[in-house]
Formats: C-alpha cells, structure tokens, sequence
C-alpha cells in the first residue's frame, strides 16, 4: 500500500502519460468511466437548481481542484463498448455542451446591457476602443470566459496597428514618421557621430528618449562597447572583430555533434522555432542557421551558464537593427537572401558581439540557480509594497507569487510582454542608462505591472490574476506608450534607488 501511495499521481491509474483520455469542456474534469447511471439521474436534479459557480480564489484551491485531473482509471478497467457507457458519454456530453453555451449568452447579454447607463459602463464594464482591443477581447472571451480587459482611460481614437507585432517604429498616436523635431534630432546625432571622437555621455542624453531609425545601427555598436569612439578606429575594428567572430565558428561550430555538446546544440535547435513565431523573417531558414551559430558559439565561450532558454530572444533586437542598414522597407516580411554574403557575415557578427556585451552585464540571471533573477524578482516584490501596498495586498489574498509572473519578465526583459517594435524603443534607453538592463530594468518592470492596477484589482481569483499577468494586451502600444512607461521607471528609481529606508519596510 505504502508503495503504490509513493506512485507519481500521473502514473497511479493511467496507463501512458500522454495517452488521449475523454475530456468534455475545458472547464471541467476529466469524465470517471467508473460512474453509474445514478450519476445521470442525481445530474438531472441538480440541474433544477440554478448553478453557482464556485471558483478558486487562491493557489492552493485551484491545486486541489484540479490535482485529480488525470485520475482516470487503467485502461484494461475501462469497458467503452458497454451501453451504459455510451449513455452516459452523450448524455454528460450534451449536459455540458448546454451549459457552455448558456454561460457564453450571458456574457454576451451583459455588454448590452451595461450600454444603457454611462455610469454603468464606467462602474463595471470595459470599453473597447479598437478592433484590436475587439479582437482581443473576443479571443478572451470565448478561451477563458471571462470579460474583456479594460483600460485605465479613454483614449484618443488611433489607427489600427496589426496584431502581427510589426517592428517599424510607428508611434501609438499615428504620428508622420518624420517631424520637424525629429529631422532637428536626426541632424544632431549625426553631427555627433561624424565628429573625430564622439562624446559618449551626449550620444546616451540624445539615445535616452529614442534613437532614429536611420542612425540606431551605429549609435547602439557604441552604447554597447563594440565600437570605438574614435572615428579612425571603427573600421579596424569592426573588420578585427568580424574575423575574430568567424573564426570561432570555424574552431568550435562542427564540435556541436559531439557528446558534450549535444544537449545544447538539441536545445538550442528546438528553441530558434520559437523565436517571434509570428514574424515571417525569423521563420526564414537562413536566419535560423545565423541565430543558432550565434547562440552556440556564444554558449560554449561562457560555460559558467552556457545555453538558457530565454537567450534566444535577446538576439532579435540585434540582428533587426543591424538589418535595417541595408532594408529600407519593414523588415519583419524581407527575405535575406537577397542580400549578400558579406552583408549577412557583418549583421551576424555585429548581432553576437552586442549580445555578448548586454550578457556581460547580466550573466548572473543565467548562471546556475538564476540567482540574479531571484534576486531582481524579490526586490521588485519589495518594491512594489511600497509604492503601492494595494496592489501588493491583492496578490498576497489570492496567493500570487511574484516569481510566478516576474520571473519571465526578467529572464526575457519583458520581451515577451511587449512587441518588438517596443522592445527596440526599450533598449534605445537601456544603452543610454548606467546599468541600463541589470538595473533600470527594476524599476521598468515595477512601472509595466502598476500600469495595470485597475485590471489587477478588478480580478479577484488566482487564474483570473495569472492569465491577466501573463498575457497583458500591450499588442497597440507603441513609442508613446513606451515613452510614458519610461518616464515612470525614471520617477521610481530617482525616488527609491538611492533611498534605502523608502526601499525597505
């Protein structure tokens, strides 16, 4: 008895793990063949009275609802020919089936509704405002059951942005892409970079509120260390640089098919898939292969972390600014072989030194254990009690773990919580800040989780709270978005980064 107890749970009654197993409606259970047909009859009863549903507010709720998700029963004790079975499979089935559709037209009434009274609106419904948001709201919905997520304020009618992150650097408010401002802006940075030694603390005050698209290339080789402020020195040394790179190919890339290397390689090679599925050029067989060199070769140089997942992402900001030298139109749908070799050897060198510049700062994260993530996920819990206790209160009565939301914050420096457009606007200030993405990135990720209170407080269960937080609907935003949460993580770190008694309770 002792021994079967000691059984994993997923191995106690079932025969395969990933075996295919009757499931109705993804709300519920998973269907006991072991039930009579008095189940049927008590079912009917029930149904007479109206249902109330009974949701899980807290973790340790939503793990005993559904710790016996799997618990079946063998196959050799499951008899599917036999009629009662057969009965009971269509009659549950179509019991559920109603139930699903019922719940669906009382979540469709209730938008209608709410449109009689302004007050009502504001008080407990959501605006969309997009199609996008409509979209959104509309997958939501019918997923999850669930209303659509609301913003914090009206804002001014904007253009539709695809739901295809698209990674031109259009603003939110559907401004021309090119101001008076931004050819006065244009024009400096340029005199800047064509100056004999350029000043790198003006270029990081100029990069702070974005770098324009024609003179990011440049300018992020010098944020990052690659390049030399001497004018003279930069050609040497991006020719020095890019043979260096090549050259590790040619010592190290064929050892990936050996033993010690296999497990990384596989990794990595499982990974690249991955990467910004939704984007045509990083689906492009030749952008997987430079990708993977790039990750490899980066790997086995830094064997105190190697490969993590979560690296791969980092690369992509790189190789789309270093492309968008030689593209002039959106990148997310050119194909690279029409560049030519040489091209692609610069852009693909350029990409892994930078990467390996920005890891340097924040090797910790991936190291053994992750302890710089641990330790940036507890300081953002600390951080947070204190600009705003409420929201804190909120996850500790529902039993939300900042690790449990944060963690991939700070593995993928919010590269998934935000298109890549944003991502690039991102990092034209991280390069500019002192410590940019091991510091400022804190105070970045208390700004993006406080941007969201109303939604936060509004959820009042633990899926609720954890599906909000891991799927945020930032797919509109743009460079006005990204400049105002800037501007907040600024305000936070200039109050609480030098201010330890405001830091700690």
């Amino acid at each position: 008895m002792a021994s079967e107890n000691s059984k994993q749970f997923w191995k106690r009654n079932a025969k395969l793990p990933g075996s295919i197993q009757p499931v109705y409606g993804a709300q519920h259970p998973p269907l006991d063949p072991r039930l009579t047909k008095n189940f049927i009859k008590e079912r009917s009863k029930v149904n007479t009275v109206p249902l109330k549903s009974k949701k899980a507010s807290s973790f340790h709720e939503f793990a005993r609802n559904t710790s016996d998700a799997w618990d079946i029963g063998d196959d050799e004790e499951e008899d599917f020919s036999s009629p009662s079975f057969q009965t009971l499979n269509s009659k549950v089935a179509l019991a559920t089936a109603a139930q699903v559709l019922e719940n669906h037209s009382k979540l469709r009434v209730k938008p209608e509704r709410s449109q009689s009274t302004t007050s009502d609106v504001a008080a407990n419904y959501k605006v969309i405002k997009s199609s996008s948001d409509a979209q959104l709201a509309r997958n939501s919905s019918d997923t999850c059951l669930r209303n659509p997520l609301h913003k914090q304020q009206s804002l001014p009618l904007r253009p539709i942005i695809p739901l295809v992150a698209r990674i031109s650097d259009q603003n939110a408010s559907g401004a021309p892409p090119m101001t008076v401002r931004e050819k006065t802006r244009l024009e400096k940075f340029r005199q800047l970079l064509s100056s004999h030694n350029t000043d790198l603390d003006e270029l990081r005050k100029c990069s702070w509120p974005g770098v324009p698209r024609e003179v990011r290339p440049v300018t992020w080789r010098l944020l990052s260390g690659y390049l030399p402020a001497n004018t003279e020195r930069r050609k040497l040394t991006l020719q020095r640089k890019r043979e260096e790179y090549f050259g590790f190919i040619e010592q190290y890339y064929d050892s990936r098919n050996e033993e010690h290397h296999q497990d990384t390689y596989r990794q990595i090679h499982i990974d690249i898939p991955r990467t910004n599925p939704l984007i045509p050029l990083f689906q492009q067989p030749l952008v997987q292969e430079i990708f993977e060199r790039i990750l490899f070769i980066w790997a086995i140089r830094h064997p105190a972390s190697g490969y993590v997942q979560g690296i791969n992402d980092l690369v992509t900001p790189f190789f789309v600014v270093f492309l968008s030298e030689y593209v002039e139109e959106d990148v997310e749908n050119f194909d690279v072989t029409n560049l030519s070799q040489d091209m692609l050897r610069s852009i693909e060198a350029d990409s892994f030194w930078c990467m390996s510049k920005l890891l340097d700062g924040i090797q910790d994260n991936y190291t053994f254990a992750q302890p710089g993530i641990q330790k940036k996920v507890k300081a953002l819990e600390e951080l947070v009690s204190r600009i705003d206790e409420q929201v804190h209160n909120h996850f500790r009565r529902y039993e939300v773990e900042y690790l449990q939301f944060a963690f991939r914050w700070m593995n993928n420096l919010l590269m998934r919580e935000l298109p890549l457009r944003c991502t690039i606007r991102l990092w034209d200030t991280y390069q500019s800040e002192p410590e940019g993405f091991s510091h400022f990135h804190l105070y970045v990720c208390a700004a993006f989780l406080i941007k969201w209170r109303k939604e936060i407080l509004d959820e009042e269960d633990f899926q609720g709270l954890l599906m909000l937080l891991q799927n945020l609907p930032t797919i509109h935003w743009g460079n006005e978005e990204i400049g105002l949460l800037l501007a907040e993580a600024y305000r936070l770190k200039y109050m609480f980064a030098d201010a330890p008694n405001h830091y700690r309770r």
